[in-house]
């Protein structure tokens, strides 16, 4: 009887075992091979609201903003959302690839700029992400 438990117990155990298999995984890292040509470039994909009024030019992508560095490619940007705004003072929705730099000390505004190398798509923002209060007409 005895033996009949252990061979059970034996039986059991083996079976209940999982057979794991190790697979390997690849990552990429931040200078792994595995990665493309724009992927090991240094410049970050962007995705937000554009704003260009007079001397000063933001993106704010989510919770943070960052200073657009005013150059052909932001003027290019600025033309291609023409068509998409109401007044000059309108956002425009911007998905952009470019350089992101900390500001120089000696000067104000956010912390840090983006570089725009590459403008991939424009859209219209949407209505609800656009009112602005007026005062005064």
């Amino acid at each position: 009887m005895k033996h009949i438990l252990i061979l059970l117990l034996c039986v059991f155990v083996f079976t209940s075992c999982k057979n794991e298999t190790k697979s390997e995984t690849t990552t990429i890292g931040a200078d792994g091979p595995e990665k493309t040509e724009k992927q090991s470039d240094g410049l970050t994909l962007l995705k937000g609201e554009f704003i260009y009024f007079a001397d000063a030019a933001v993106l704010q992508v989510g919770n943070s903003v960052y200073g657009v560095v005013i150059d052909d490619k932001m003027q290019e940007l600025y033309k291609m959302g023409a068509s998409h705004r109401k007044e000059s003072t309108d956002g425009i929705m911007a998905e952009i690839r470019g350089k992101i730099i900390p500001k120089p000390e000696a000067e104000e505004g956010w912390p840090y700029r983006v570089e725009i190398k590459e403008i991939i798509n424009v859209k219209k923002l949407d209505p609800k992400q656009n009112e602005v209060v007026k005062i005064g007409q």
